[in-house]
């Protein structure tokens, strides 16, 4: 799984040279911080996705074979009865 990081030090510049008081520079870079840990630890990667996708896929086919299996037992069932 990959990372995404959060560069506080540059936010901070970016805060201080538009004029925020060092404190509330350092409170907001902080929160910001913490936030984004909490919340991007649930991102879904490329990656992740396509294993998900190939699983389903996989499921996908051995109901769609399973199925087209028993319809066909069905149906040569129901003809031998019928014959």
């Amino acid at each position: 799984m990959s990372t995404l990081t959060f560069g506080t030090l540059k936010f901070s510049e970016r805060l201080i040279a538009a004029g925020v008081p060092d404190a509330h520079v350092k409170a907001e870079a902080a929160a910001l911080s913490e936030v984004l840990q909490i919340h991007l630890k649930d991102v879904v990667t490329k990656d992740n996705l396509d294993y998900k996708l190939a699983e389903v896929k996989a499921d996908l086919i051995k109901w769609v074979v399973g199925l087209a299996l028993a319809q066909s037992g069905l149906l040569i069932g129901i003809l031998l009865k019928l014959a």
